[in-house]
């Protein structure tokens, strides 16, 4: 994706040059508008659709301000912070929880306190990181996706993927995609017996358990669109290690697929939101992650994106799982041990 834009290159330009000038407000309008204050938030592309109808509007009105969303991927976004470090132009990122990492350690944000985001008295345990360095505004889930035209009954286990049935009909993410890496923890559970926070550590056993896998995989995908076009066309059976917010929306558009989560329980996907440190219009920045925080935007943006809401005040939408276990992620662990269980994916997954 690109950087900074060239219109968005003159535009604040131009703010600065008509600062510097004393031009006559009066006698240019167009001065006028353009000295409204400037959100610019680093995203992802695919949340674009739902911040620009459900988010921006809003927040707009409320504090008479213009949001510009740039969206991209987590690691262009970091990027652009580490680049722009000395004069950032981004105020807020929304971002995968292991870049969040990654931006604490080189200094990059702001950390979110109750004084200037009141809404954070109002999450769910767990959803503030590192001191309040970044909060998760929702936790899209991960489970299990299945065509709904070859499986009349949800698969009710991960274990349900190693059924010699299925022998070159199941997909999984590759460890590439932040997606895959629920997986590798699910596989040590199962390998192990033993409860998943005690077993998440044992990667020996996780690639043990992966390996029998093989046989049955169709593919490991690092482009979730062109899985799941597989899992509707049949070609697949089960994507293991699914998103909800990609595979419930399929179903919406009419695919036949599903997701359940199985009775080992789902993962929650990091949707992290931060204050980037130094970025113009500091005040905006925090006013923009309090509304993300709070009741009601949450209950705006949870239904369509098929994620779970962190307020304790939201209800979970309909069709949404109520009653399965939540394993939380370590994502310290993960940014230290990440680079070299990618190494080995490639040496032991390749099909």
């Amino acid at each position: 994706m690109a950087d900074i834009t060239k219109q968005g290159f003159d535009r604040r330009r131009l703010l600065i040059g008509t600062g510097a000038t004393g031009l006559s407000l009066i006698a240019m309008p167009n001065i006028v508008r353009a000295q409204t204050r400037e959100l610019v938030i680093g995203g992802a592309a695919s949340h674009k659709p739902w911040v620009e109808t459900h988010v921006v509007p809003m927040f707009e009105k409320k504090y008479n301000a213009r949001i510009t969303f740039e969206g991209t991927r987590s690691l262009v976004n970091l990027e652009k912070m580490q680049k722009n470090k000395d004069k950032p132009y981004l105020s807020v990122v929304q971002m995968d929880d292991p870049v969040m990492i990654l931006a604490v350690r080189e200094g990059l944000l702001d950390p979110i306190t109750a004084a200037k985001c009141p809404n954070v008295a109002k999450l769910k345990p767990g959803t503030m990181h590192m001191d309040g360095m970044w909060a998760n505004y929702l936790q899209p889930w991960q489970g299990i996706a299945y065509n709904t035209n070859v499986l009349k009954e949800p698969p009710a286990s991960w274990a349900d993927a190693f059924d010699p049935k299925f022998k070159g009909r199941i997909i999984v993410p590759s460890l590439q995609n932040t997606e895959g890496l629920p997986n590798v923890f699910m596989m040590a559970h199962l390998q192990t017996g033993k409860p998943m926070a005690e077993a998440y550590k044992d990667i020996d056993a996780a690639f043990a358990k992966l390996r029998t896998l093989k046989a049955n995989l169709l593919t490991a995908y690092s482009q979730m669109p062109q899985a799941f076009s597989l899992l509707e066309q049949g070609e697949a059976h089960m994507i293991v290690g699914a998103l909800s917010s990609f595979g419930m929306q399929r179903r919406l558009d009419g695919a036949p697929i599903n997701m359940t989560a199985p009775k080992e329980g789902i993962f929650p996907v990091p949707s992290g939101i931060a204050v980037v440190k130094g970025g113009p219009n500091i005040d905006l920045a925090y006013a923009y992650v309090n509304e993300l925080l709070g009741a009601e935007v949450q209950a705006r943006i949870a239904p369509p994106t098929f994620a779970l809401p962190t307020n304790v005040d939201v209800p979970i939408p309909p069709g949404m799982p109520t009653n399965a276990t939540i394993h939380p992620i370590d994502w310290a662990f993960v940014a230290e041990n990440r680079n070299s269980w990618v190494q080995r994916w490639d040496r032991e997954m390749a099909i």
